[in-house]
């Protein structure tokens, strides 16, 4: 059979190419390596029979608030979207804990002298999140259509800590920090402070949810509107070379620079390997899951009503953190990223126990057992922690790579996110999406607009697939791009 579109990896970026060209009634089809679609939208029992855990990403505001996902019927297709009372929270030594509300209202209340300073910051953005979304989340363009973003590219542009120069006290620093280092940079480089911005906008605009059943429901979900508009996906697929793949007018890979070197080898230009080689990873990641006898017994109860609970103590505590694993050292107090999702999703664990789920940024391809440093943050914040772990499971950065290869080093940021990655598309949009191979693109996390479960790199990878290899255009905006055979896989 000769397809008009084959994708290699089905993570959302992959599937999201795959469902945005079926739309438009092209024949695709998806290989997948792995036994199971999705790549980082997985969810196994890591630890004991009963126990659903997130394997890589686990929350998912840019999920909920993806234009392409919310122009899709996935609820039609099993997605249910479980959205905890409170998005983040940040817990301190000594101060009275920070949370992140949808409310901003409430949000402000718990902030002191900063209050003011950070509803001027986000007010605005929050307000005109479903505007500004859809100009944020694909190529930065110098056009007049980009306006309704520029004003989070100020701020944005800066690091956090210049940042939170705004603010005078700890609570709103630390909230804002833990925000910033999902960055997975020094909070004193730029552009750091953008991804607080869009996270936290987010988390007011359309919360910080994560899909019932775990994450690997978002994967199942988008592969059965796929399956609806007649594309498919073929998993247990080893894809070596482009010998392997069925012939097509077009091949996208869902693959970031390496391993997609590995794929294409010496059929790319001398000059695009160059490139490609050069190309910059970030830090890895170490992670942990947990069984657990009860819920995480936080000192303040306020924690316990948040989906994500950022444990790293003050502004400058996350940033010394952040900034010794940039630069290959293993911080001895990690910032850590912590969510219990059986707390507001009884389906992730037996009843009566728990789930939950943390990791902290380590240097790339560190195999270092980072289990004690995590559990003692904890232990910090919520005495008693240790005594409810029935079993864990540990993921080294290593561990990640060998299960994606993907993420290189256990990077799962597809890369350094700096000023050149982020202002390199003005100049040539179209670039990370091209190889030097006319009908072969790319479409991983590593394109624009990056990293986040939103699937608007495959969106935009496709679009230009429809360009170059079908003589097609369609709009930048999901709502008003994808096909009329989207309606074939609306079950209403």
């Amino acid at each position: 059979m000769r397809f008009d579109v084959v994708v290699v990896g089905s993570g959302p970026n992959g599937l999201a190419a795959a469902i945005t060209l079926a739309s438009h009634g092209l024949r695709v089809r998806v290989l997948e390596s792995a036994d199971q679609p999705g790549g980082g939208l997985a969810s196994e029992e890591l630890t004991r029979s009963g126990f659903v855990h997130d394997v890589c990403s686990s929350v998912h505001p840019l999920g909920i608030g993806s234009p392409l996902f919310r122009a899709l019927p996935l609820e039609n297709f099993g997605l249910e979207w479980v959205h905890p009372p409170i998005p983040v929270a940040h817990p301190l030594d000594v101060h009275p804990t920070p949370v992140l509300e949808r409310s901003i209202e409430n949000t402000v209340d718990r902030l002191g002298p900063d209050g003011s300073s950070y509803q001027q910051l986000y007010e605005p953005l929050a307000e005109d999140w479903d505007r500004s979304i859809v100009e944020l989340l694909r190529p930065l363009r110098p056009d007049i259509s980009a306006l309704p973003a520029v004003r989070w590219a100020w701020p944005g542009l800066a690091s956090a800590h210049y940042a939170a120069s705004a603010f005078v006290g700890e609570r709103a620093r630390a909230l804002f920090a833990g925000l910033a280092a999902h960055s997975m940079i020094p909070l004193e480089h730029a552009p750091s402070a953008a991804i607080a911005l869009v996270l936290g906008a987010a988390g007011h605009a359309v919360g910080w949810p994560m899909p019932r059943g775990g994450a690997g429901e978002l994967a199942a979900a988008l592969v059965r509107l796929l399956e609806a508009m007649g594309g498919d996906v073929v998993c247990g697929t080893s894809v070596r070379s482009l010998l392997d793949v069925p012939p097509a007018r077009a091949t996208i890979l869902d693959l970031t620079p390496k391993p997609a070197l590995d794929l294409l080898g010496t059929s790319l230009s001398a000059g695009y390997r160059r490139r490609m080689t050069k190309y910059q990873y970030g830090p890895g990641v170490f992670k942990l899951d947990w069984a657990l006898a009860n819920p995480i017994p936080w000192r303040d109860p306020v924690c316990a009503r948040a989906g994500t609970v950022h444990v790293g103590g003050s502004f400058d505590e996350v940033a010394r953190s952040e900034r010794s694993t940039f630069f290959g050292k293993h911080p001895d107090q990690p910032f850590v990223l912590v969510t219990q999702p059986s707390l507001f999703d009884d389906s992730r664990a037996p009843f009566g126990q728990h789930t939950a789920w943390a990791y902290c940024h380590v240097p790339a391809g560190s195999q270092r057992d980072m289990s004690y440093s995590i559990e003692r943050q904890i232990e910090r914040f919520a005495p008693g922690f240790q005594d409810c772990i029935i079993e864990r499971s540990t993921l080294s950065s290593m561990d990640m790579e060998s299960r994606n290869p993907n993420l290189v080093g256990g990077d799962v940021g597809a890369g350094v996110l700096n000023l050149r990655r982020l202002l390199l598309p003005m100049i040539a949009p179209h670039a990370p999406y091209e190889t030097s191979l006319a009908d072969v693109f790319l479409c991983s996390a590593a394109t624009p607009p990056g990293a986040g479960v939103h699937g608007m790199c495959g969106f935009h990878a496709a679009r230009l697939v429809l360009r170059r290899r079908f003589q097609r255009r369609i709009a930048r905006d999901p709502a008003y791009a994808l096909g009329p055979n989207l309606r074939l896989g609306n079950k209403d």
